[in-house]
């Protein structure tokens, strides 16, 4: 998976009127979670910008930063996905980006929520899709339809791909291929068994091949 460097810093006024704040300055509000829980009561000194969050018995500490519009643009606004590299306050973290919140209206986004990467612990991403191959259908006169452009998948850090890429050379008129048809090693995918990644559809000049034919 591709790298990406992305620098934030420390927010210190966490609620509405800070975050409100920060948008004015044309900076993005944004989050850390995921890293390694915490025994409660927590006894340790939390830094700048962090906050315990009790969950299952558990404590985790999540980290409130902002970044820039022009720091991100390249990472949100990709087809790719990556592993980000993430340095606040001159301390890293690798992480992956998990949620994106944007403006109902101006789509300008608003928040961003990034999940840290422990060795040895899997994380859950939406990977794209790439269809590979000249579908038997298509030559039939059909036409090639991806209903699935991403695919969520779990698993360790180092197994995730760039890309799923599916052969479809084998896929006739009016076939599918749905999510169980679909294998990657070391992975598991979490969308349901029985959904369509792709299909073949039924042109009317498919329809009209076949009719000549019989």
């Amino acid at each position: 998976m591709k790298k990406f460097q992305l620098e934030g810093t420390p927010r210190t006024d966490l609620g509405k009127k800070g975050t409100k704040a920060v948008r004015n300055q044309g900076l993005i509000p944004a989050v850390i979670y995921g890293g390694e829980a915490v025994e409660l009561p927590y006894t340790g000194k939390l830094e700048e910008g962090e906050q315990l969050v009790e969950r299952e018995g558990k404590g985790l500490i999540t980290r409130s930063f902002q970044v820039t519009e022009e720091g991100v643009r390249k990472l949100v606004y990709s087809p790719d996905i990556f592993e980000v590299e993430l340095t606040i306050a001159g301390k890293k973290y690798q992480s992956v980006m998990r949620e994106l919140q944007f403006h109902p209206v101006s789509d300008k986004l608003l928040h961003m929520d990034f999940l840290e990467v422990i060795p040895n612990k899997p994380v859950v991403m939406e990977v794209p899709v790439q269809l590979t191959g000249h579908a038997a259908g298509v030559r039939a006169g059909g036409k090639l339809s991806l209903s699935m452009r991403k695919l969520r998948v779990k698993g360790l850090i180092e197994n995730i791909p760039e890309k799923i890429v599916i052969d479809v050379t084998n896929l006739e008129l009016g076939k599918t291929i749905q999510v169980k048809d679909v294998q990657v090693e070391n992975l598991t995918l979490l969308n349901a068994s029985n959904a369509v990644v792709c299909t073949v559809l039924v042109t009317r000049a498919a329809q009209s091949a076949a009719a000549a034919q019989a």
